[in-house]
């Protein structure tokens, strides 16, 4: 079984499923950390519909979308802050295809798609509770720094050189 990834648009069916996989996902996370329940069903509705997804468009940004065996199993994206700058946004693997390598798979080709963008540097922020993102992210380099934004789930910065 492979891993494959490629870009999608980002309000293609496949990429709005992953995102509402995503958002429940995490969402769920906090809010059993937090407060002891799950997201209610009309606020994960709320805020899916308003998202805007524009920033995850060419020229500026792409969403890519990871298959295992040609199944979509998850997500990442790319948006380009300045000319040397590049985000990672909204990684994701689905929980059944974890821990076969996708999320590095994943990962790697969205620092391809921003060195394709001219960016020599990616950033992102994460929560203290998504623990495997953050031994993912230092696993390929990332490193943990300063806050470079005021998001108010935000824990975590981090930073590599993709030069």
């Amino acid at each position: 079984m492979t891993w494959t990834v490629a870009p999608e648009p980002h309000d293609s069916p496949t990429a709005t499923a992953l995102w509402r996989a995503y958002y429940t996902e995490v969402s769920d996370r906090y809010y059993l950390l937090h407060e002891g329940r799950r997201t209610d069903p009309a606020e994960l509705e709320r805020e899916i519909a308003a998202r805007d997804w524009d920033e995850l468009q060419p020229p500026k940004g792409t969403l890519l979308v990871a298959r295992y065996a040609g199944e979509p199993a998850g997500s990442a994206g790319v948006r380009l802050l300045d000319a040397d700058t590049a985000e990672l946004k909204r990684v994701f693997i689905r929980e059944p295809m974890r821990g076969k390598g996708g999320g590095q798979t994943l990962v790697r080709a969205a620092e391809a798609t921003a060195r394709s963008l001219g960016a020599t540097r990616m950033i992102l922020d994460t929560r203290h509770d998504l623990a495997e993102a953050r031994a993912l992210y230092t696993s390929l380099g990332y490193e943990e720094t300063a806050p470079h934004n005021d998001d108010i789930y935000a824990e975590h910065w981090f930073t590599k050189n993709l030069a």
